[in-house]
């Protein structure tokens, strides 16, 4: 299992991400209101701004306070280096 560090020591399984998005439009934001509802959010920001919206297999909406960008990149480099490993 890779964990992918989502901002002040906060970690998620890189396997049950479906989708790293931008909280700004109407859609995640309603995502956002539905899963707050639902009891299924999780708020990982730690009083931050939300800057990155994670979508979670289980239909858990986790929230960041850093940018998707920087989310993609850090899957990336467990990516890479579970190649490496396996090579």
């Amino acid at each position: 299992m890779k964990l992918v560090n989502i901002g002040f020591g906060n970690l998620v399984s890189a396997d049950r991400m479906i989708a790293v998005v931008a909280p700004e439009s109407s859609p995640v934001k309603r995502i956002t209101a539905e899963a707050r509802d639902r009891g299924t959010l999780i708020d990982a920001t730690c009083g931050r701004k939300t800057r990155a919206v994670i979508i979670a297999d289980s239909g858990h909406i986790i929230l960041s306070a850093i940018r998707p960008e920087a989310i993609a990149n850090r899957t990336s480099e467990l990516d890479a280096e579970e190649q490496d490993t396996n090579e």
